[in-house]
């Protein structure tokens, strides 16, 4: 078995169609110690091949919440993946954003469970992107979203100003 780039998920070659049944191997996909992917049940355990991450977050929804430590903005990002699992950004969800060295192209990650992420999709990244605000952290301006009265970091602020441009 093999989970694509892309999300889609590949039995023997050839793409699973039914969403039921990908999410039913989903929900006992676990993360390995070594960084692989097991699909486990409590009579069967077989190494899945995940291309990138095994998710992908197709929604984000904004709201105010009742967080944080009254200095941080108090608003929560949750993300609906494309197995209809929903999580709030925050303490146990937290959200990354891998720079590539050379281009500087954002992979956003949002952790689902137990080390299992979903990839941020283009469209809910621009989402996120416009909720961004500038934060100092560790002496670098960088411009970032808040979740649960946590500062999730994107970018350096010089470097989204010259994408900007």
């Amino acid at each position: 078995m093999r989970i694509a780039r892309d999300g889609t998920w590949y039995y023997k070659g050839s793409p699973i169609g039914r969403k039921e049944l990908v999410c039913l191997f989903a929900s006992v996909l676990k993360r390995e110690p070594d960084g692989g992917y097991v699909l486990e049940t409590p009579v069967e355990r077989c190494r899945i091949l995940v291309e990138d991450a095994p998710f992908i977050a197709v929604e984000m929804v904004w709201r105010d919440c009742d967080c944080g430590d009254g200095l941080a903005p108090k608003q929560c990002l949750s993300f609906r993946t494309n197995c209809d699992q929903v999580v709030t950004a925050g303490p146990k969800h937290p959200i990354r954003v891998h720079l590539d060295p050379v281009t500087r192209e954002p992979r956003p990650y949002v952790t689902i469970r137990d080390g299992l992420e979903a990839k941020i999709t283009r469209a809910v990244f621009y989402e996120l992107v416009a909720l961004a605000v500038p934060e100092r952290l560790g002496g670098r301006e960088v411009m970032g979203v808040w979740s649960e009265g946590m500062f999730f970091p994107i970018d350096e602020v010089t470097a989204l100003d010259m994408a900007a441009e």
